[in-house]
């Protein structure tokens, strides 16, 4: 019985999550044969601000690119 466990950043809508879990579940019956029912899906959200990649917060990032779209609209504008 395949167990996968994904960990995805927080904000995916419930649909993109379904079809995730759905992907997920065929993928493992296509490699390795176990029926569908079989497979299980664990998907973890982790909020923006738990979730770190270089020392740097997902949310971290967010706010970085926020600014730089932002600073970059009011250059355009002037």
């Amino acid at each position: 019985m395949p167990i996968i466990e994904v960990t995805l950043a927080e904000g995916r809508s419930p649909d993109e999550l379904r079809r995730l879990i759905s992907e997920l579940t065929h993928a493992a019956h296509r490699a390795v044969g176990t029926p569908v029912a079989n497979v299980r899906v664990i998907v973890r959200e982790t909020p923006s601000t738990h979730f770190a990649a270089g020392d740097v917060t997902l949310a971290e990032r967010e706010e970085a690119a926020t600014i730089r779209v932002s600073g970059t609209a009011a250059e355009v504008g002037t």
